[in-house]
């Protein structure tokens, strides 16, 4: 079977995926507008961060906090556990966009936030970004330790848990180290570029997954399988975003691409064995529901366009 007769058998995603990818990005705005105010007086760095956390953006990690929530039927209130990813992923965004790394004059279409506050402000909204996810890591424990979830009485170990997903996922071992990396690739072997996207994006699918989990009232004992879920979907996800990014990668010179490097076919091949290997572990976690068993149609559909 050939690339494209592989991708021509893949059906449309349905209106149920992206039906419910529009109200996650509805409830996640709604709780960033709700949430804004308690970051304190009106400054002009408070005034950034709203900038830069209002500026548009899919929420697709915060939609994922909710689908695996909501695929384990406990009808929990993780809202705060998707605000906590979304002020992690802006705040790297932030940071990315700055002169010192990838030095970018417009994020989804609007100048970014060195551009309009200034360097220093920037900065310092990547840390306030930070801590208030941190922040909102714990008024989610507390919203579980006021719930009639059976985890309820653990609610302390559950946060504990998610506390030490988002250090790891977020410090040397993930997201800080896979942009350090990224800036300075010690060389572009498979092995490099692997690294890079384990570390930058499979660490945030991690935690989106794992916050979604462990707030939903899933089982602690089986996070490692959770984990290994969302590894295989944040890989699915990164491939098939160097796929789109080929032509665009090439020109600009840019070298950590995992299509461009292993080449089209094969890319496209382990792009598959992902996806596959991440329905098998939502089915073994018995989360496949609708909305995240879509999100492969999701991944595929975004490939195929580019072929």
């Amino acid at each position: 079977m050939t690339i494209k007769d592989f991708f021509s058998k893949q059906p449309p995603p349905s209106t149920t995926l992206t039906d419910a990818l529009v109200h996650y990005k509805s409830l996640t705005e709604e709780k960033i507008r709700s949430y804004i105010p308690s970051m304190g007086e009106k400054t002009v760095l408070r005034e950034a961060c709203e900038y830069s956390l209002l500026n548009g953006g899919k929420r697709f990690r915060p939609a994922l906090v909710h689908m695996v929530a909501k695929a384990l039927g406990n009808a929990a209130d993780v809202s705060y556990a998707a605000l906590a990813i979304e002020f992690f992923h802006t705040a790297s965004l932030v940071a990315d966009d700055m002169p010192c790394m990838d030095n970018e004059e417009y994020r989804r279409n609007k100048p970014t936030v060195h551009k309009v506050y200034g360097e220093s402000t920037a900065l310092l909204v990547t840390y306030a970004l930070i801590s208030s996810a941190y922040e909102c890591l714990a008024k989610c424990g507390q919203v579980l330790a006021k719930s009639k979830l059976p985890i309820a009485e653990n609610s302390d170990q559950v946060t504990l848990c998610a506390l030490a997903n988002a250090t790891r996922n977020t410090g040397l071992n993930g997201a800080t180290g896979g942009q350090f990396i990224d800036l300075n690739p010690p060389n572009m072997s498979i092995g490099t570029l692997k690294d890079v996207m384990d570390k930058k994006t499979v660490s945030l699918f991690d935690i989106a997954f794992t916050f979604g989990w462990l707030f939903g009232g899933g089982d602690i004992k089986k996070l490692d399988q959770v984990k290994k879920a969302a590894a295989h979907f944040g890989m699915a996800f990164q491939i098939a975003d160097d796929i789109g990014d080929m032509a665009q990668d090439t020109e600009n010179e840019c070298k950590v691409n995992f299509a461009t490097a292993l080449g089209l076919e094969k890319a496209v091949q382990i792009f598959h064995e992902e996806i596959e290997a991440f329905e098998k572990s939502l089915k073994e976690l018995k989360i496949d529901s609708p909305d995240l068993m879509e999100l492969s149609t999701y991944l595929n559909k975004q490939v195929h366009a580019t072929l």
